[in-house]
């Protein structure tokens, strides 16, 4: 009998990266793309509403909360469903798939109510069937009150309670408790159980867990090395015993072929006992007992080498899974980082041109010192070979005067001797007039 399996976890924000990954934008390294064509959403959405952030904003829209949401307020909680690998290829494999996904909807709408439940997707591209559930943390009861409000004596008359967006009320310890034993009790049709009650097991860290993991297979490779140093014995002794029964078959058949030839049977019968008692006998039976043995344990050392080949994938195919995992890391980082740059973008709409002529100055050929001079309004005297990328050519500078001046439009231009830069090229490569007046329009 499996496990029946819960997970809750806060979200941040709009948790548009988990939308990526549940709604498949982004393909997992985990995922069979093969059979992403059977994930399914279980939940309709809204008129309007075409996507699980959309889902989640529209539920804030529609809840009527009265208090602004706050900027680190938690949105939204995912959670995961699922059961033991085993089980959930019986449930899949006994047609009742469809079944497990309407029972873990209908104890999500019971637990969390109809309305918080915006979103579930069932994933069948991954190594076990689950559900990515998501809720909206929007409670009717009335906020609990600090311990100084509790003191203070009631000037008002109590109004009735109005929702709010509330995740710790919603993933309170007791709350938590109540969870699993309810989803178990929902999950007991299909053999899935409960958790056990108090366990002390706790999480490890990434660092924690890859150094046990090398730790392992060391060991196992070393346990590996022994072994096959082991096995190579025995097939060496192995094959000394079949060497001694080829000889003794020898010294039988050449005893035998001469009792025909020769005359004297009682001489040669003689001998041949007398060199299958040194040879045979008790010596023959004590080398076939050894080889049975060396047999039995060369086949217990296979198994032991299948076994530690087979502890090693399971290591390897673990190991893969936390990359993976790091990698949607990273990735969910970098979009932070993105983010974070558009909105400095937007903000700061000086800092994306101060960045664009930092690499044009670059390009140019001056240093970081000298761009850092110029970008704060100093000159720069510089001689020296210049660079420019529209005509791919170098010209050579003299002692020129370089400033970054700014217009009206708080544009900034680059100018040497107080000359654009565009036409200081076009100078220095003898560019004529009519090119010149081009360029301009």
């Amino acid at each position: 009998m499996g496990y029946a399996v819960l997970h809750l976890e806060k979200a941040k924000g709009a948790d548009c990266d988990m939308s990526a990954h549940i709604e498949r934008t982004i393909q997992p390294k985990n995922a069979d793309p093969k059979r992403t064509h059977l994930n399914r959403e279980l939940i309709q959405f809204p008129d309007g509403v075409h996507n699980r952030t959309e889902a989640i904003q529209h539920r804030l829209d529609t809840a009527g909360l009265t208090r602004k949401i706050g900027k680190n307020q938690v949105q939204a909680i995912r959670i995961v469903l699922t059961g033991t690998h085993a089980d959930m290829e019986q449930i899949e494999q006994t047609g009742r798939l469809d079944e497990w996904c309407q029972d873990n909807l209908e104890w999500l709408r019971k637990t969390y109510g109809t309305n918080n439940v915006v979103s579930a997707v069932l994933h069948m591209d991954e190594e076990t069937p689950h559900i990515h559930a998501t809720i909206v943390p929007i409670v009717q009861i009335e906020r609990k009150k600090q311990k100084k409000e509790q003191t203070v004596k009631k000037r008002y008359r109590t109004k009735a309670p109005a929702p709010r967006l509330c995740a710790d009320e919603v993933m309170s310890r007791a709350n938590l408790i109540r969870y699993q034993d309810t989803y178990a009790e929902q999950m007991a049709a299909y053999g899935l159980q409960r958790g056990i009650k108090g366990s002390e097991a706790q999480h490890i860290s990434t660092h924690e867990y890859y150094r046990s993991l090398i730790a392992q297979g060391e060991d196992l490779q070393a346990n590996v090395t022994q072994l096959l140093e082991e096995q190579e014995k025995a097939r060496e002794v192995i094959a000394e015993a079949e060497q001694a029964k080829k000889d003794l078959a020898r010294i039988k058949a050449e005893a035998k072929t001469e009792e025909l030839k020769n005359s004297a049977t009682k001489t040669a019968t003689s001998v041949l006992n007398g060199v299958n008692s040194l040879l045979g006998g008790n010596k023959v039976n004590r080398l076939e007992k050894e080889n049975a043995q060396l047999h039995r344990e060369v086949d217990d050392l296979n198994d032991q080498i299948e076994k530690l080949h087979t502890d090693m994938q399971k290591m390897k195919n673990n190991h893969a899974r936390e990359l993976n995992r790091i990698n949607e890391q990273h990735q969910q980082e970098v979009s932070n980082l993105k983010r974070l740059l558009d909105k400095a973008y937007r903000w700061f709409p000086s800092f994306k041109r101060f960045l664009n002529m930092e690499r044009e100055c670059l390009q140019y050929g001056f240093t970081a010192e000298q761009t850092d001079k110029l970008l704060h309004g100093k000159t720069v005297n510089y001689s020296g070979w210049l660079h420019s990328n529209e005509y791919r050519r170098n010209a050579l500078a003299n002692n020129v005067t370089a400033q970054v001046i700014r217009n009206e439009k708080r544009n900034l231009f680059l100018y040497f001797n107080e000359t654009p830069i565009a036409q200081w090229f076009m100078e220095q490569f003898g560019i004529g007039q009519s090119k010149k007046q081009f360029l301009r329009l």
